[in-house]
């Protein structure tokens, strides 16, 4: 069960990461830059890019280790 868990929420975050790239490089591309759509749905992708950042890379990364380990027993 773990497994499956583990793999969906890296193939989401890939997911995630790869939206925002294609984003942001159709709007380097188009040069919409007075796109209010566009903009908001590049803010709304670099929000959630950080907080993928910020889980993986961050506390939470940490503390979700810490909780494995205790449920194991090590």
């Amino acid at each position: 069960m773990n497994l499956w868990k583990d793999i969906y929420q890296y193939a989401l975050a890939a997911l995630i990461i790869l939206a925002f790239i294609a984003i942001l490089v159709l709007v380097i591309v188009k040069g919409a830059q007075d796109n209010a759509v566009m903009n908001t749905l590049v803010g709304a992708l670099g929000a959630v890019f950080v907080m993928v950042a910020t889980y993986f890379y961050g506390s939470s990364k940490g503390s979700a280790d810490k909780n494995e380990m205790i449920k194991n027993g090590k």
